[in-house]
């Protein structure tokens, strides 16, 4: 025994709906190529139009309709007679113009001279417009435009590939330039990704392909043998096929012949259309005075005609007529809707009620539908509507009628609301009944009872604080002797509290000026003036925080150069030749705590110093001459630069400010050895370039000064060598953001090299392009060379 699967009826219907989808998107790509013709057709009717006006002097309806009866006499589209008008009119020698003027029928072509130059573009498609017209297959079109654009942009061959639905796969439909093993190669492609032809059909935009080298790495090339054809273009025709000029120049499109081949591909596209587009089919029993009378109707109403499949079920209607108050989501009203499918413009009405309902109009039983809620997409926005809707059997078709509910409750609603948020009531007074009406609203803004009624316009000032009071009287005295409108402010006291309020208010008149009644709208603008008020208070708060910030700004910069006075040019130091840099933030509004010493010291030794203290401002400023002058004071009198490092770090850890810390870098030089001996906490290495090189100095150890109670200081020494150069900086002179200490102290011993042994101001220029962040302190120590002062 076998047993086989039978489909359940959801599946069939599932089947039936991704059908039905896929006609429906066939038919909206169907849509959009005809939108994006007709968007390219225009200009050429309008150049056409042009010429036909300057040639015969007729009005532009009547060069319109002439283009239309030609077209129609020749049995020609309305954008091949465009180009063959123009085309005719193009003079090719003076005599050319003046026979041009007598143009009233098919115009006759234009004969050109024994050796022609290459015809320009408007000539080239006019000629390539009647060529058109003895096309009667793809293959014969590839033919007729390879003949016609060879001269002109130097094509050696072209191809036609029509895209295949489903799957995206391409068929090659018409060729020239190339033989016929090589179409059969490429006679269908399927959905490869990069392919050029179906890429430019994806995109709806033409594929330009001029580099050679480079196209064949980002795309498949048609290229036989290799290197064949060096440029290619690749342009979609809004009839679903791909049009391809393949060169074996290697040059690029110009302007020129890229607006030829656009305007080509769009003159194709009528073509092809004519050759294997089907016959619609005409409903039996249909006049076609039935839009004349549809034009002549008010409200939302089409005639459709059903669209059946080979089973005779109805698939889609095709709307036959509409009245002009008709409208789909896409916009389209009237005469506009005449050929669209309602599936395009409605596709969720598919199996639901309405659908229902107008199969059984067909059968003959008028059908009148419940209100439903039809949600729409307008301008990105959803926008739900409730609509009634009638049908009956009209001949074959359909005579469909809809009306949108918008109740009046539902508008007095909207209003409500619009009020409440906006914060506002409307207000009107006829000054001849003295009938005055306010919203509710209203009553609320001014804090009046609604059982004390309304106010008349002339005693509305008598509500407002007596300050504002005559403005607003003088303003309503002008709207009622001569209707000039008026905006407002005003306060009202309510409580204990102060309101802030706006009346605006524009006049009705006679025909004679006299003022019968006023509209406007009072609006409580109260939270809105507090947001003010508070802004402003906001901002002088600003202006003195950054008062006292600028004031503590100078004065840590006095104190600064007061406590750190820089030496205008290099100085002597125990044999040493010493240069001092200091190069303040350029970012922020603070001063740093960097800082150095460059002294000699007793016993003909000398000592150098550079810190950097954390924070910035006047604290940081006063932290860094607390330590400065007591590092000088306790290495002067015979301390060691660990035993130094110790007692800064236990002054740092007990002073006001016991949370600062700080990084320090001790030196101290014997010039009778050339010994250095050097000791830091927590700073960045000295760099020492030597014979040619660069290298950062192993560090000792050493924690930066406020981290702990008991660290460890250990120091290091080395001899100085005639020609050597010692580096001591901050780090504001080697960090970025975002990048690692270590690069920076690379790029520092690359700079040292490439700015020379005599350049601190090279040295600083390659470092620190851009904006500083923080302060940079560098001391530039040399020994001299034998022979140098």
């Amino acid at each position: 025994m076998t047993s086989e699967h039978v489909p359940s009826a959801d599946a069939g219907a599932a089947v039936a709906e991704l059908a039905a989808l896929a006609r429906i998107v066939s038919r909206q790509r169907a849509e959009l190529d005809r939108l994006r013709d007709s968007l390219a057709t225009s200009a050429a009717v309008e150049r056409a139009k042009g010429a036909l006006m300057a040639a015969t002097g007729c009005s532009p309806d009547a060069a319109h309709e002439a283009l239309l009866q030609r077209a129609e006499a020749g049995n020609r589209t309305l954008l091949e007679e465009c180009w063959l008008t123009l085309g005719a009119l193009m003079p090719t020698a003076p005599a050319a113009a003046a026979g041009a003027a007598a143009v009233t029928g098919p115009p006759a072509p234009v004969m050109p001279p024994e050796s022609p130059a290459p015809p320009g573009t408007a000539e080239t498609l006019g000629l390539l417009g009647r060529a058109l017209l003895h096309v009667g297959s793809p293959q014969e079109l590839a033919g007729t435009l390879l003949e016609h654009l060879a001269p002109r942009i130097d094509a050696d061959a072209v191809m036609l590939y029509r895209r295949l639905q489903p799957g995206d796969g391409l068929e090659l439909i018409g060729y020239a330039g190339l033989d016929a093993t090589l179409a059969a190669q490429w006679h269908q492609v399927p959905p490869l990704q990069g392919f050029a032809p179906l890429e430019a059909l994806r995109a709806g935009e033409p594929l330009w392909l001029e580099d050679f080298a480079e196209d064949r790495q980002m795309f498949q090339l048609i290229d036989e043998p290799p290197g064949r054809w060096l440029s290619r273009a690749w342009l979609p025709v809004p009839a679903g096929v791909a049009l391809g000029v393949l060169r074996r120049s290697a040059a690029a499109f110009g302007p020129a012949d890229r607006e030829l081949l656009r305007s080509a591909a769009r003159l194709c596209a009528g073509r092809l259309g004519t050759l294997d587009a089907p016959a619609e089919p005409v409903a039996p029993g249909l006049s076609p005075a039935v839009q004349t009378v549809l034009d002549a109707l008010p409200g939302a109403a089409v005639l459709l005609i059903p669209l059946r499949t080979a089973t005779g079920e109805v698939e889609d209607y095709r709307v036959e007529a509409a009245t002009p108050g008709a409208v789909d989501i896409l916009g389209r009203t009237g005469r506009e809707l005449v050929g669209s499918h309602i599936l395009e413009s409605y596709p969720s009405v598919a199996g639901e009620s309405l659908w229902q309902g107008y199969l059984k109009a067909l059968g003959g039983e008028p059908y009148e539908g419940e209100p439903f809620v039809y949600e729409e997409v307008v301008a990105g926005v959803t926008v739900t509507a409730t609509y009634s809707v009638r049908a009956a059997r009209l001949g074959d078709g359909l005579l469909v009628t809809w009306l949108r509910h918008d109740t009046e409750e539902r508008q007095e609603q909207r209003l409500a609301d619009m009020q409440r948020l906006g914060n506002l009531g409307w207000a009107s007074w006829n000054l001849i009944t003295r009938q005055v009406d306010w919203s509710p609203q209203v009553y609320t803004i001014l804090g009046r009872e609604p059982g004390r009624g309304a106010v008349p316009l002339d005693l509305l000032p008598d509500l407002v604080l007596p300050e504002d009071a005559h403005a607003l009287a003088r303003a309503v005295s002008e709207l009622a002797r001569t209707g000039h409108p008026f905006d407002v402010p005003f306060r009202i006291r309510t409580g204990n509290a102060v309101r802030h309020l706006r009346a605006v208010a524009e006049a009705v008149t006679t025909p004679d000026g006299t003022v019968v009644e006023v509209h406007g709208f009072v609006q409580d603008l109260t939270a809105q003036r507090s947001a003010e008020l508070a802004l402003v208070d906001s901002e002088r708060a600003i202006l003195v925080q950054r008062g006292v910030l600028e004031a503590e700004r100078a004065l840590a910069a006095r104190l600064q150069h007061a406590l750190l006075p820089l030496p205008s040019r290099p100085v002597r130091l125990r044999g040493l030749r010493v240069e001092v840099a200091y190069l303040p933030a350029q970012a922020g509004v603070h001063v740093g705590g960097d800082w150095f010493s460059a002294i000699e010291l007793p016993h003909e030794a000398a000592l150098f110093v550079v810190g950097d203290v954390a924070g910035h401002g006047v604290d940081a400023v006063a932290t860094m001459a607390q330590l400065r002058f007591t590092a000088k004071g306790m290495v002067t009198t015979g301390s060691s630069l660990t035993g130094a490092l110790a007692r800064l770090n236990f002054l740092l850890l007990h002073s006001r400010d016991a949370q600062s810390t700080a990084t320090l870098v001790l030196a101290r030089y014997e010039p009778a050895e050339r010994r250095l001996v050097w000791a830091q906490a927590g700073h960045p290495p000295p760099l020492l370039v030597r014979g040619g090189r660069a290298h950062r100095l192993d560090r000792p150890a050493g924690m930066l000064l406020g981290a702990c109670a008991d660290p460890v200081y250990e120091s290091a020494e080395f001899r100085l060598e005639p020609g050597d150069r010692l580096l001591l900086y901050t780090d504001g002179l080697v960090e970025r953001p975002g990048e690692d200490i270590d690069a920076g102290l690379d790029r520092l011993a690359a700079a040292a090299l490439a700015a020379g042994p005599d350049s601190l101001d090279a040295l600083l220029a390659a470092m620190l392009a851009g904006e500083r962040r923080d302060d940079v302190c560098v001391l530039d120590i040399r020994v001299p060379v034998t022979g140098e002062e």
